[in-house]
């Protein structure tokens, strides 16, 4: 959720403070703030974007200093509760990620000892315990601060005098760039790829000193200096920039071709794969968690390792998952995690390891605390994606189950190789979907006028019709929903009239003559059909009143493709409402609070 920078080298802090904090906002936040150390911090916060932030900050001279992009858990978002957070003397600024669940019981103690709250927040607490044990060492300070804490965390600290800053996580993402005479603290790699591409990631209970020139880690409270290994971030500062487009969302549809290219060619160029081992005649069943988008490809994948090897899967939500007293066993599990910092997935995945003897996780971020907890980490080749809505991340998900299950060895060869040849096919038939983006932009305007629009399919497609809602929700704000088609007589069917569209992904499947039936069955209640078809099916566009066709591929790969379409009407959609498409309202790219 929040976005946490810190700056410690031999620029003025001010400018790299804002700069990355503008990099972070893809994140999610409702207000933001610096502090900056010279002599004495200065700090300025309000509840505005970055770029107001920018326009009115006072300028501060220092070489230190630490920033935030606050989304609000603990009171209003306001330009009090705004981060940096402040102990009485005004010596102490804390910037967090997280959330304190003892912060109530912390500030009571405290009030009690005369200190002086001014804020609704949990964060608060945090300085002023530090300044409770200031008369010891900074560092010694900080750590039994940090001992009194529970829930999740991940701060930065800049205290007057003191010429490094302090960062420590626990269960929260941080990072620290390392630049030539210069460090960076930040919650996401984005955020320092304009200075350096080298990285260490912090551990859980890691508390690090950084000056401009050396980063200490401890580990736990009191525990030894560790060393933690310097990343080298494969990322083009390039992949961050807009370009000509003009939302990063339309930017990373775009980029699909490309990211399926990519993952294909290091498949194809292996002709094994990893996760071989994985699926093989031990696993008798398999469970795939995931949140929103990620819990939507692992329903897909499902339906690909059901259908192609004959294994039980079941599928989880995390958020639901991590609240079960009883886990039902397993031969092994995958978690799916865009940002491999979701905090509902990473407490699903530690208790998982109580049961399942075999984890495995798929995430787009090397380095992140899901690829550390796992026994084996696949990296999508997704690149960083900034639109908080996921698109680019998503495909690349599915790809890499296709790549999973055809490398089982239960396929039999024949299958495999047709199936090979199919995939191999899937960039040239998205850039097809992308050449009729005009198309489906027209088809979109029809949509920006609704207050509620219904997504259906059936079979391996239903999840896609999830999947579509979702989208469409996240950045347009017009409710949708998604189901399956034959649900809708059970119930939904009493929302249906002329002035509800209904979107509905049909292949040319098993489950294609029930699906023409429920379209039959929609348009008796006088509900438009946009139906999204194969361009091979002669008989949809009698019974639709708008089609979008989509080249020709097995229905097993059909989410890809539709899942194009369904990004591209969401997107202008959205973008005929005027709605701010990169940043929609209360989300947040990586969730990383419970």
């Amino acid at each position: 959720m929040c976005g946490i920078v810190g700056y410690v080298g031999l620029r003025e802090a001010q400018g790299v403070l804002l700069n990355c904090l503008s990099r972070l906002e893809y994140r999610g936040y409702d207000s933001c703030g610096i502090a900056v150390s010279n002599g004495h911090i200065a700090q300025f916060k309000d509840a505005v974007r970055v770029g107001a932030l920018k326009e009115t900050c006072p300028i501060f001279e220092g070489t230190a200093g630490i920033g935030h992009t606050r989304w609000a858990t603990h009171g209003l978002p306001t330009a009090i509760n705004a981060h940096p957070h402040f102990d009485c003397s005004q010596r102490i600024a804390v910037v967090h990620n997280g959330i304190i669940s003892n912060y109530d019981q912390l500030r009571k103690l405290l009030i009690d000892e005369g200190h002086l709250f001014v804020s609704d927040t949990d964060t608060e607490v945090i300085p002023h315990l530090i300044e409770k044990y200031l008369d010891d060492e900074p560092i010694t300070a900080v750590e039994v601060a940090l001992s009194k804490l529970e829930g999740s965390f991940a701060i930065a600290v800049l205290i007057d005098g003191y010429d490094r800053i302090i960062a420590s996580r626990k269960e929260s993402p941080l990072v620290i760039g390392i630049g030539d005479n210069e460090k960076i603290i930040a919650s996401d790699v984005p955020a320092i790829l304009d200075y350096t591409n080298r990285v260490i990631y912090l551990e859980d209970g890691d508390i690090a000193i950084v000056s401009n020139n050396e980063v200490q880690v401890k580990q736990n409270h009191g525990g030894g200096t560790v060393n933690r290994e310097i990343h080298l971030i494969d990322w083009d500062r390039k992949q961050i920039e807009k370009g000509a487009y003009d939302h990063y969302l339309i930017k990373e549809i775009h980029e699909q071709p490309k990211v399926i290219r990519d993952s294909l060619a290091n498949y194809f160029e292996r002709e094994t794969y990893d996760f071989q081992s994985l699926i093989d005649s031990e696993t008798s069943s398999l469970v795939i968690l995931g949140c929103g988008t990620s819990y939507h490809a692992a329903l897909v994948g499902k339906h690909i390792i059901e259908e192609l090897l004959g294994i039980q899967v079941r599928t989880e939500l995390a958020s639901e998952f991590v609240n079960r007293g009883r886990v039902m066993p397993a031969s092994a599990a995958i978690a799916i995690t865009q940002s491999g910092e979701t905090a509902d997935v990473l407490l699903s995945l530690k208790k998982m390891k109580q049961s399942v003897a075999r984890i495995f996780v798929i995430t787009n971020v090397p380095g992140s605390s899901a690829s550390r907890m796992a026994n084996h980490t696949i990296f999508t080749n997704a690149g960083p994606e900034v639109s908080v809505a996921a698109t680019k991340s998503y495909t690349a998900q599915l790809i890499e189950l296709y790549k999973l299950a055809l490398s089982s060895n239960l396929l039999e060869h024949s299958i495999r190789k047709q199936m090979q040849a199919e995939l191999r096919q899937l960039p040239a038939l998205v850039k097809q979907v992308l050449d009729s983006e005009s198309e489906i932009a027209n088809y979109s305007r029809m949509l920006s006028d609704c207050s509620t629009v219904f997504y259906v399919g059936r079979g391996i497609n239903f999840p896609v019709a999830l999947e579509g809602a979702l989208k469409l929700k996240e950045i347009s704000y017009i409710h949708a929903e998604g189901y399956a088609a034959g649900e809708l007589k059970h119930g939904p069917f009493a929302m249906l009239d002329k002035r509800t569209p209904v979107i509905a992904m049909i292949a040319k499947d098993d489950v294609y003559d029930p699906m023409i039936s429920s379209i039959k069955e929609i348009k008796a209640r006088s509900s438009p059909v946009i139906a999204v078809a194969d361009e091979s099916d002669d008989s949809i566009g009698s019974l639709a009143d708008v089609t979008i066709r989509v080249p020709h591929t097995s229905s097993i790969f059909s989410p890809v493709i539709n899942g194009v379409v369904l990004q591209l009407i969401a997107y202008y959609t959205a973008k005929y409402k005027g709605c701010p498409i990169d940043f929609p309202r209360n989300l947040a790219k990586s969730v990383t609070v419970i």
